[in-house]
């Protein structure tokens, strides 16, 4: 994995910073975040009748292929030396452009959209993040994600 310096973070402001690689998205992924946040609308965790539905298939929840987001990050983003902590802080938008079908693989783009690096040792980031589903040309969601890391604070 690649690692940067806080000095090397403006350079990268509006560059894609990472790609994870694919990731299938599987029925038991599905069944199992039905169970965790009991949503079981039959779409995702029926498949006869989901089958007569316009996606001919059982899909994702939504907030299951949002939440991949965390673990395809450590995949694709680089290690940024020195950080002690890194901390979801939320998203400024988030949009479901199209369904992830069981069975289809999704990876997610990272662009540095912006940076603040504070005396603190905080950096609140900034991500254009894009979910791609193989072989459709519509993602399954783009979001603005801020997350921030902790360093040491600046002398």
């Amino acid at each position: 994995m690649k690692k940067v310096t806080v000095q090397d973070i403006p350079a990268s402001i509006g560059q894609e910073v990472g790609c994870s690689g694919w990731r299938m998205v599987t029925q038991a992924m599905i069944d199992q975040f039905a169970d965790a946040t009991d949503d079981h609308q039959f779409i995702h965790v029926d498949k006869e009748r989901a089958a007569q539905t316009p996606f001919g298939t059982t899909i994702a929840h939504g907030f299951l292929t949002l939440s991949l987001l965390s673990t395809l990050a450590y995949e694709a983003l680089p290690e940024l030396e020195g950080q002690t902590l890194g901390i979801n802080y939320g998203f400024d938008k988030v949009r479901f452009m199209a369904p992830v079908k069981s069975g289809q693989k999704v990876r997610a783009r990272f662009v540095l959209s912006e940076a603040e690096i504070r005396p603190s040792g905080r950096i609140v980031f900034h991500y254009a993040v894009t979910l791609e589903i193989e072989n459709s040309k519509k993602p399954a969601l783009t979001a603005d994600w801020i997350t921030i890391a902790m360093t040491a604070p600046a002398v």
